[in-house]
């Protein structure tokens, strides 16, 4: 075990080394900082009253920074967070393999299995740390701007009313982080996957955005809505249901266990496919 730490502390070295694994962060904090700004027209703050006193609620307190946080987390995540998350597990094998660095590991006694699992766990401490970064930043932006209050977790396109005060709604934001982290979780083990491939580090990024694009039109369109429940956005998007009242347990659970199913299936895949490459050519 401890040369497992060993190994991975290495890895996070390697990964936090590298400059381009902050573009995520920084993009993320400059559009919310934009979106904050934003916020402040007045069509805007229109809107949220119609909506918020619509449902029972008064615009002063449930127009807060929670509010605002939660709606800057569901716009942004799987657009921006899908491509900075792809972007870095894209990377993670594909691009030692591109530089050469990979044949130097693969050198040391160590099994080509151990030498994977380490780098796809710093692809999920990776991926959990943007989510957490996404949401306790918008989360400190908003409150910043719009101060503490109630919260009113709109999201468009969702069937979603509930009004919870400051702390109950915090903890429910909070569990919605964690929940958004392991939706996200399987972008970045399909492009880990990817990486495992005799491809280039861009190639493994472009296609799994590919994917995962193709199946959030197709989950959008009215036309495909049977087929929803075979379609990864369907299960990605149960995070929300992380601020319904009472919270659906099972179909979180059921979503999950779907979601883990197919994260173990890419990794297992790009794990055979790493094991059979010849890193020699």
């Amino acid at each position: 075990m401890s040369l497992f730490l060993y190994q991975l502390r290495g890895e996070l070295w390697k990964l936090f080394a590298r400059k381009r694994t902050y573009i995520g962060y920084f993009a993320f904090l400059g559009v919310e900082i934009l979106v904050m700004t934003l916020m402040h027209h007045h069509g805007v703050r229109n809107f949220f009253k119609k909506m918020i006193e619509g449902s029972g609620g008064l615009f002063e307190e449930y127009f807060s920074g929670l509010t605002v946080a939660v709606l800057m987390v569901a716009i942004t995540i799987f657009v921006l967070g899908g491509l900075y998350i792809a972007l870095i597990a894209g990377d993670l094998v594909a691009k030692e393999v591109e530089d050469g660095t990979m044949r130097m590991t693969l050198c040391r006694p160590v099994s080509r299995l151990r030498v994977l699992t380490v780098k796809y766990v710093v692809c999920v401490l990776y991926t959990f740390t943007l989510v957490l970064f996404i949401g306790i930043s918008a989360l400190t932006v908003g409150i910043l701007v719009r101060g503490t209050g109630g919260l009113f977790p709109f999201i468009p396109g969702v069937n979603l009313l509930a009004l919870y005060d400051f702390w109950p709604g915090l903890g429910r934001y909070l569990l919605s982080l964690l929940a958004l982290g392991m939706s996200v979780l399987t972008m970045a083990t399909f492009a880990f996957q990817l990486s495992c491939w005799n491809i280039k580090p861009a190639a493994a990024t472009i296609s799994a955005l590919t994917l995962f694009s193709v199946d959030a039109i197709l989950h959008e369109m009215p036309l495909f809505e049977s087929y929803r429940p075979w379609m990864m956005r369907t299960h990605m998007d149960t995070w929300i249901n992380a601020f319904r009242e009472p919270m659906p347990w099972p179909k979180m659970i059921e979503d999950y266990a779907i979601l883990l199913g197919l994260d173990a299936t890419f990794f297992i895949l790009g794990a055979v496919v790493f094991a059979s490459r010849d890193f020699k050519s």
